[in-house]
């Protein structure tokens, strides 16, 4: 079975990414023209822990509505013929498999096993715009999971099937490309192209910057007209900030 690969960015790209987060690049996104990167529907399963930060490139894989005449498998009678085995496959240290499951809530697209197998690749996270299953093991492995609910239903119990691996998807009402670069966080997941991702960048980390001096000064009771947005008359004072905390 011949699966599309993907083109991975750099490292360092992804790690800079992930430490400016997803608010501050989405709305920074907004201004390049992407005006709303967001996977909207799966949120964190987190177990009660803390949300982890992670970002890297999507594998993708798709579902599809069940007909008879085009998936009629049993899921063990073949099971190299699931597709959603194909794209585990295909996962590296870092990467970030995308499903686009319909926003169904009958179906669990991955259970521990699966995730699991996931973990030990190396891994970073899963976005589902659906369901997994046996989630209190699943959570156990410590993958960072981005999903819409839990079901007791596999994968293809109900109405659906996995017919593609690193194809064009629709997840959460975005379009998400093989090797898009996945950033999700406490807010939710966001996707961004890698055409734009060097200059998501350079802007947001600008804004994460400025951002980081008015919160000091709104904590210490500083003026929100002055410090949020930076007003210009406070630049002086934000350049003389970043002086002194440049060796810090």
């Amino acid at each position: 079975m011949k699966i599309p690969t993907i083109t991975r960015p750099s490292k360092e790209l992804i790690k800079a990414l992930a430490e400016v987060g997803t608010a501050t690049i989405s709305g920074e996104m907004s201004k390049l023209g992407i005006t709303d990167p967001y996977i909207c529907g799966p949120v964190p399963m987190t177990g009660g822990k803390e949300v982890q930060t992670i970002a890297g490139p999507a594998l993708t894989l798709q579902f599809l509505p069940k007909r008879k005449d085009v998936y009629d498998i049993d899921e063990y009678d073949d099971p190299e013929a699931q597709m959603h085995r194909q794209v585990l496959y295909q996962v590296e240290e870092g990467d970030v498999v995308v499903v686009d499951a319909r926003g169904d809530m009958r179906s669990g697209i991955f259970g521990e096993m699966m995730v699991t197998y996931m973990a030990g690749r190396g891994g970073a996270g899963l976005i589902v715009d659906g369901c997994i299953r046996d989630s209190r093991k699943a959570i156990a492995t410590g993958l960072p999971m981005w999903v819409r609910g839990t079901t007791p239903n596999f994968h293809t119990q109900t109405s659906m099937f996995p017919h593609a691996v690193n194809v064009p998807i629709s997840c959460g009402g975005v379009l998400v490309m093989p090797g898009d670069i996945i950033v999700a966080d406490a807010d939710g997941a966001i996707t961004v192209p890698v055409s734009f991702a060097e200059r998501a960048l350079d802007v947001a980390s600008k804004h994460a910057e400025w951002e980081d001096f008015s919160r000091f000064k709104l904590a210490q009771g500083g003026d929100l007209r002055k410090y949020y947005p930076l007003h210009e008359t406070a630049r002086e004072e934000y350049q003389a900030w970043c002086n002194e905390n440049a060796h810090k």
